[in-house]
This record gives C-alpha cells, structure tokens and sequence, in this order.
C-alpha cells in the first residue's frame, strides 16, 4: 500500500511539474508577443507617463533636467537634452495617432534650426544604440516642413523598407506612389511636397505646407500592418514603405534640440479591410 501511494505521489508531482512547465513557456512566450490593439489604448493619459520610460544621451533613464514633464494636461518634451520617452511595451499592428504642436524655445547646438524632433517606430535593440540616445527604428520625421519623411534609424541593424520614390533634380528621393520601387536600408525617404529648397533654419515656411505653424496642433497618424507604414500629417497621406524589415517593436517620442507639447497619444486597431 505504502508502495502505490508513493507512485500515485510521484506521479502527481510529475504532472504538477508539467503543468507548471507549461504555463511558464506560456507565459515567456506571450511575454515576447507585441501587443495588437483590440481596441484604443491611450498611452498618454494627460495626467502621468505610467505607460513610457525615460532615455537620454547623457544620463540614461534619469531625467535631472526634467525633459519631460506634465504642463496642464499636455505632455511638454523641452528638447534640451537629446534622447526619448519610450513605451514599455512593444506593439505592431496598429494606427497611431499623436497630436503636437511646437513649443517656442531651441537648445544649442540647434538654436537657429529648424524645430526637429520625430515619432520611431518599431523600435527594437538597446536603448541608445542609434545616435546614443534612440532605439534602432524607422522615423516619422517631425521637423519644421519635413513633416512627414521617413527615415531609417540605424542601431545594430540597418532597418529595410521598400519604396516607392522617384529621384528629384537635388538628387534625394521623394515618396511618389506608383514609381518604380526600390529598397533602401539607410538614409531618408522625402514626403512627397517637400520643398527642394528647404533650409534647415528656424520658421522656415515652404512652398506647400500641410504642417500648421509653430504654436498651433498638427495630427501625425501612423497605419503600420504587417511590414507596410503608411504616414499622415492633418488628414493627407505624405509617405509610404512596403516590406519593413522592422513590423513590431517600442514607440519612441524624440527630444532633439526644440521644445514641443503633445495632448495626444493613442493607438487604435486597424479597420478590418487592413487586417491581414
């Protein structure tokens, strides 16, 4: 008697270990899942950073200087030190939305420029692998009327994309939809009005505008699905990639020289005619 008891304990701890086995991989495994938006998630609440961290060039995930503070409501990014506020989780498969608007100071050594920051998307690896203060990614620029070019962040990899661009008499590339595609790995993809004769300084205006002026609220929207981005600036599509090397990954807010302030922060699921 004693004998079988001993067996039946054995084998219930056996199959106690498995269970548990289990639900640790599981748990591991969906640890390492991107969340897909089933309905809008709010990263910025108006009231705290609960869903970011902090990364900047100099002093990592501490924030002395206060770069990133609340301002009644509003998210203020200083600019002063270079650098992020990322998100904790990793997503894929959404429709960003972030509503800005420039602030009034600049910071050395961009006092003069033009007002820069951006949105990195599919963020992946170390923290600060690209330029010591960003995440390898692929960029929504936001700089004052370059709005809208998509540029490859290198870190330890080259992100990829494949576009369709024509190549202008400056010799840079424009997002044109229908032009021949072609794949990059580095540099910087155009919106497609960007003035030929952009000039990185302050308030700079250009021939054709979709970007509201300093001070008042532009809308950035971002359709990622699968490995194609689609960019919006105010209602207009400005840019697109096919076959991003990149499809999932951390969302980034850049602090790059120019104080600006953001009121929105939402991801949404994807219409059903995105859906893979």
């Amino acid at each position: 008697m004693p004998c079988c008891i001993s067996r039946s304990c054995s084998a219930m701890i056996g199959l106690m270990r498995a269970v548990l086995f289990g639900l640790l991989v599981s748990a591991l495994a969906l640890a390492g899942e991107p969340v897909r938006p089933a309905k809008k998630i709010v990263l910025f609440n108006g009231r705290d950073l609960s869903n970011f961290y902090v990364f900047l060039k100099d002093t990592g995930r501490e924030d002395p200087r206060r770069v990133f503070t609340m301002q009644g409501g509003l998210l203020r990014i200083s600019g002063e030190a270079w650098g992020g506020l990322t998100t904790e989780k990793e997503y894929a498969d959404y429709r960003l939305v972030v509503e800005w608007k420039w602030g009034s100071k600049t910071w050395p050594p961009r006092e003069q420029n033009a007002r820069d920051s951006g949105i990195l998307l599919h963020g992946t690896g170390e923290d600060g692998a690209a330029g010591n203060g960003w995440l390898e990614s692929i960029e929504y620029q936001i700089i004052e009327r370059g709005t809208g070019d998509l540029i490859l962040v290198r870190g330890a990899a080259r992100p990829r994309v494949t576009v369709e661009a024509e190549k202008r008499a400056d010799g840079q590339l424009y997002w044109k939809p229908g032009a021949e595609r072609i794949t990059r790995d580095q540099g910087r993809i155009n919106w497609f009005a960007r003035d030929p004769n952009w000039q990185d300084r302050l308030a700079f205006r250009a021939l054709k505008d979709l970007e509201k002026p300093a001070g008042q609220w532009n809308r950035s929207e971002i359709v990622a699905r699968g490995g194609d981005l689609t960019f919006y600036l105010n209602g207009r599509i400005v840019n697109q990639a096919f076959d991003s090397s990149h499809r999932e990954g951390k969302i980034q807010i850049q602090s790059e020289g120019a104080e600006i302030f953001i009121r929105k922060i939402e991801l949404h699921p994807l219409p059903r005619s995105l859906q893979r």
